[in-house]
């Protein structure tokens, strides 16, 4: 066979190998070529697929390009840059450093925008807002590798750490940085009112009675800085630094301290915490015991002591209001002695108090012997 035919279709490519040795690229169209004596070989691509690729790509590019000039546009990258990639003005890839991305012409159009990352590793706004979510770059799976996406929320900082070093702080808003060539992470503080418990405290007083102490302390950050730098995890510190001053208050009182005075403790312990947290950026706004839990044994016996207590008060004032009683009707009794007229109004009112629960008189003698016999407070005149 003196000739063979080759079809490209209107989407494809061809390269034609002879003898191992790439020939030509065949555009579309029917082509007819001199194939006698020849080791003929042909590779059709789809440039739909927009990418070249081959493994041997980097070298048939340098060996043969003369061939590829106006087929293929290729893009190398340093190891100092990153390549944003553009299908039809829309961002489809990251091309990582060192990268090389070839593409057929003819199919989308495709532009990469190089980005030097050797000092300014923060991504544009406005190009955080397509990678960030990883909207536009769904499917790919080098993303999470290539960036660092975090959002500060209202009320919070962000301090950025590159290498293990503390760059910046960061104020609120979105952020992305390239994670090629470093390590990148964000740590976030919450500058707001926080709240801690220390709960179920089993602590000796000073006259030895077994409690349980309930705790909570509202704080704030202050210097965000200063607690990132010295502090591994603040909220573990702070929990131990008023776990011990709890401790150390409740060790130095008797029962009967704690249980009138709780504000006395509070106070001590917020004195003691504060300074020590002061230092490390952290505001402690306030302290307060929420509970005081006895035993069974010493609960019960505080409730006897409680209820005597209380028994004794009922009774003082019972005999109290007594005393004054008989005080009231001993005064009542000497203004009534030395007035008459007096003395017969209180006789009629207990006359009346007596008519109220009767539902029958019979009266013999008249209405005088009811008004003058019936009732007779005062004593009777002895006989001359």
């Amino acid at each position: 066979m003196l000739w063979k035919m080759i079809d490209v279709a209107d989407n494809e490519r061809a390269l034609v190998y002879r003898r191992n040795r790439l020939a030509t690229i065949l555009m579309p169209g029917r082509q007819r070529l001199w194939a006698l004596g020849q080791d003929l070989r042909v590779e059709h691509y789809d440039i739909t697929a927009v990418e070249f690729n081959h493994p041997r790509l980097k070298f048939l590019l340098r060996q043969y390009q003369p061939l590829f000039d106006g087929v293929v546009d290729a893009v190398q990258l340093t190891d100092r840059e990153v390549g944003l990639v553009y299908r039809d003005g829309k961002l489809a890839d990251i091309l990582p450093p060192g990268g090389l991305l070839a593409t057929w012409r003819g199919g989308e159009q495709v532009s990469v925008s190089v980005v030097d990352i050797t000092s300014d590793y923060q991504i544009g706004d406005d190009v955080i807002g397509l990678l960030g979510r990883g909207a536009t770059l769904a499917n790919n799976r080098t993303l999470a590798q290539a960036i660092s996406y975090s959002e500060v929320p209202d009320e919070q900082v962000g301090m950025l750490f590159v290498n293990g070093k503390l760059e910046k702080m960061l104020t609120t808003g979105r952020y992305g940085f390239w994670l090629y060539n470093r390590s990148i992470s964000v740590k976030l503080v919450d500058l707001r009112l926080q709240t801690l418990d220390v709960s179920g405290q089993e602590i000796l007083t000073k006259d030895r009675v077994s409690l349980r102490i309930n705790l909570t302390a509202s704080f704030k950050i202050v210097d965000a800085k200063s607690v990132a730098l010295q502090l591994k995890d603040y909220l573990n510190f702070l929990y131990l630094e008023l776990q011990l001053r709890l401790r150390e208050a409740v060790g130095t009182k008797n029962l009967d301290e704690l249980l009138v005075d709780k504000d006395l403790l509070n106070a001590v312990i917020a004195e003691g915490v504060r300074n020590r947290v002061t230092d490390y950026g952290i505001n402690l706004l306030s302290v307060g015991v929420k509970d005081i839990i006895l035993p069974g044994d010493m609960k019960q016996i505080l409730n006897q002591v409680v209820e005597a207590q209380k028994e004794a008060e009922a009774n003082l004032i019972k005999r109290h209001e007594e005393t004054q009683a008989m005080r009231s009707l001993h005064n009542t009794a000497k203004v009534m002695e030395n007035n008459p007229v007096l003395l017969r109004l209180k006789e009629l009112e207990a006359l009346e108090r007596i008519t109220t629960k009767i539902d029958k008189i019979s009266v013999y003698g008249g209405l005088d012997s009811v008004l003058h016999g019936l009732v007779k407070l005062a004593p009777a005149t002895s006989a001359q």
